[in-house]
């Protein structure tokens, strides 16, 4: 890792650090095949970047809607003029600290109570990347729609409050640090930046006592959800609101301890795993709307789409033809994997999709069930709860809310050797791992997580909580169009 930051901390880390990224929009070339090449060269530019979506996360008031507003402000998305108006706005709120969240926060309930409910959407790039913040809301009862923003991210930050009282708040039983990093993994949130904010407050001051706290509790709860630390998780210190350490490093007058990397330098050199842009076409819709024509919003887990293709919606198997796509506002011919794509269809109206369905290639489409089994992880049953054939529960799969019930408990699976145990399992309780049938009552379009690792995962909510992760093992074989 050091060596990373010193090579990024030299100038010429740029063109050794912007290498392997050329490498992959080899293929996006061949994607984008633009038809001539009198088009203008910086439109070409913008191609070669790769394109990431970045979830920001954390507990409802350690500033990540700051954070997500100071990003676009310093990458230039958002003008000195609209910032004071902000400004003013928080002042007449007297909410002086949120005008950076306001650009985040668009909405007026979100204002008033300084609380991101929808999952707030911004586009910014650095040298050698695009970037889509999805700012999803870290309120208790606005869990569900952290997690539609999550199942969209390739990577994510995690923002941790360093005000004293406020990261213990966030981090203790029933606080959403926890509940989102959980979240964040079975969603295939595969990398993670923590990003210690408020390190300008003055219960803080930039202290690397404070810092290193935080960041030896949080070790050792971030690998027993899964994440490899060393690996696919990096700490650093910020101020969201100050936009210290975001753009450029810190000043050693400010932080004389930190030497590592700011945060664009630090987003800009996360290495995501390539998603095969020759694979069966693979798009969850999130969201439809009507527009000269039936437009569907989604983003690609798989393959490529082109004008003109003909697609399925499944799972009521309508042939539709894609009749534009657009990828940030912006129409394209192509778009490959990892896009956040508004696609134009024809052969379908617009009350005939829910959110939850899938654009498919024609040829493999994606299996429809109304069961499969899966290995769960139980995290946190309801008190006194214990899980059992019948428990039933609010199932989450890629952008699909399904209610869901566990027909059959197969084997439990020993958390030592990752074996199956040989008794027979009647019940399990909180941190066990188990194979199980799953019902639901409607066709649901999802793939084996060996396939599609993420069409294949998912959570099981109760009563606003999220009692279990897992993913899906076996598929019914007559369950695809």
């Amino acid at each position: 890792m050091t060596d990373k930051v010193e090579e990024e901390g030299m100038k010429d880390g740029v063109d050794t650090e912007s290498q392997p990224v050329q490498s992959e929009p080899k293929v996006k070339d061949k994607e984008v095949a633009a038809p001539e090449d009198t088009e203008a060269s910086d439109e070409i530019e913008t191609e070669k970047k790769r394109h990431l979506n970045v979830v920001f996360i954390g507990h409802v008031d350690a500033g990540k809607s700051t954070a997500g507003g100071q990003i676009l402000f310093l990458s230039g998305q958002v003008d000195d003029r609209t910032i004071q108006k902000y400004e003013k706005e928080a002042k007449d709120k007297s909410r002086e600290s949120w005008y950076m969240a306001y650009i985040m926060d668009t909405n007026e309930e979100e204002r008033v109570k300084g609380i991101t409910v929808e999952v707030g959407r911004a586009h910014f790039e650095t040298k050698t990347t695009r970037f889509t913040i999805l700012d999803a809301p870290g309120h208790k009862s606005y869990v569900p729609n952290m997690i539609s923003g999550a199942s969209q991210a390739d990577i994510g930050v995690l923002v941790i409050s360093a005000r004293k009282g406020e990261f213990e708040t966030g981090f203790e039983r029933g606080g959403q640090t926890r509940e989102h990093v959980q979240l964040a993994k079975t969603l295939g949130v595969a990398k993670l930046l923590v990003v210690i904010s408020k390190m300008d407050d003055h219960t803080v001051n930039w202290s690397k006592e404070r810092y290193d706290e935080i960041e030896s509790k949080m070790t050792p709860f971030l690998r027993s959800s899964g994440y490899n630390v060393k690996k696919d998780v990096q700490f650093l210190p910020i101020s969201g609101l100050a936009g210290t350490n975001m753009k450029t490093r810190v000043d050693k007058s400010i932080c004389p301890w930190w030497n590592g990397p700011c945060l664009f330098e630090a987003l800009d050199s996360i290495e995501v795993p390539l998603r095969d842009p020759k694979g069966p076409f693979r798009m969850p819709i999130i969201d439809k709307f009507k527009d000269m024509g039936t437009v569907v919003m989604g983003k690609v887990e798989s393959g490529s789409v082109c004008e003109g293709d003909s697609l399925l919606v499944m799972p009521n198997k309508a042939q539709v033809k894609v009749l534009a796509v657009y990828c940030d506002e912006n129409k394209v011919r192509r778009a490959g994997p990892g896009e956040n794509l508004r696609v134009r269809l024809s052969g379908i109206e617009e009350e005939d999709i829910l959110s939850g369905f899938v654009l498919t290639s024609v040829v493999k489409p994606i299996h429809a069930v109304t069961e499969f089994t899966a290995q769960l992880q139980i995290l946190e049953l309801l008190e006194n709860a214990i899980l059992t054939a019948g428990y039933k529960a609010v199932l989450h799969i890629h952008s699909v809310v399904e209610e869901c019930e566990i027909v059959e408990l197969l084997q439990q699976i020993d958390p030592k050797t990752k074996k199956p145990m040989r008794k027979k399992v009647l019940f399990v309780k909180n941190g066990a791992v188990v194979m199980c049938r799953v019902q639901v009552n409607n066709l649901i379009c999802i793939e084996k997580f060996s396939d599609f690792p993420q069409l294949g995962r998912f959570t099981l909510r109760t009563e606003g909580k999220t009692v279990a992760v897992g993913k899906v093992t076996d598929l019914p074989s007559s369950s695809s169009a």
